[in-house]
């Protein structure tokens, strides 16, 4: 649901990274007809649910209040990345990931203040996804999940285990940590509203297209800065699908 958003907001803009247009063939989206029912699901869901709660945070929170907690969340999603680019073979993406976040906890108080862009230290988010890419699993058919959107084999299979790698997983209150993957849902959507109104046409197609060119981008990216790129090799694609990203 939030993902389906997230997609059209954050994804668009990196359409022309991507190495041309979809085909039928590397579009891999055997169930689409299962898909577009779950599709219909979230879509609803968002509107009647997501949407009216993300309007409301956004009319409560003062706009630096509202950045604030979106700079939390970004600066949390840095431990991940360093991880990831660990198991990626990238030591200096992974000590920069790791800088930006001991900066960003300690003199940004939480993340609440980006401190570490100010300083000049950047990094690249990258995930499980594009960590298995690299290792040479193929990326399998495109699924639409309930509840949270788009989605490869490869790359649901990674988010599984990405949620592991997050801090937020470590929080030993229940509650406390629920309501923080709430107000993480609530902020991602907030930043989104002015954005629906770019799904347009066949609404389905376009965000399976805009998700696949995308992750084909991302993967590309990593797969050519690191010397894994060829681990895994004796994976059967035909299993999976016929694109590699």
């Amino acid at each position: 649901m939030i993902k389906t958003l997230l997609i059209v907001g954050l994804l668009l803009p990196s359409l022309a990274l991507a190495s041309g247009p979809l085909t039928e063939t590397n579009t891999n989206d055997p169930f689409e007809e299962a898909n577009r029912v779950v599709f219909a699901f979230n879509d609803r869901l968002d509107q009647w649910v997501l949407k009216p709660l993300a309007q409301g945070y956004r009319a409560v929170l003062p706009d630096v209040a509202e950045r604030g907690v979106g700079n939390v969340f970004l600066n949390l999603s840095e431990f991940n990345s360093a991880a990831n680019s660990i198991l990626q073979g990238k030591l200096d993406a992974a000590m920069a990931s790791g800088g930006r976040f001991a900066v960003n906890t300690t003199l940004g108080i939480g993340g609440l203040f980006d401190v570490a862009s100010a300083m000049g230290m950047r990094s690249r988010h990258t995930d499980l996804g594009e960590t298995l890419a690299v290792w040479g699993v193929p990326r399998g058919p495109y699924l639409m999940i309930p509840f949270f959107g788009p989605y490869t084999a490869r790359s649901a299979l990674g988010a599984s285990v990405d949620v592991y790698l997050s801090p937020e997983a470590y929080i030993s209150s229940t509650r406390g940590r629920n309501s923080l993957y709430g107000i993480r849902v609530l902020d991602e959507r907030a930043e989104l509203l002015d954005a629906d109104a770019l799904l347009t046409g066949d609404r389905y197609v376009f965000l399976r297209d805009a998700y696949l060119q995308r992750r084909a981008a991302e993967i590309e990216v990593e797969s050519s800065d690191t010397g894994f790129s060829d681990f895994g090799g004796d994976w059967e694609e035909d299993d999976w699908g016929d694109d590699p990203n």
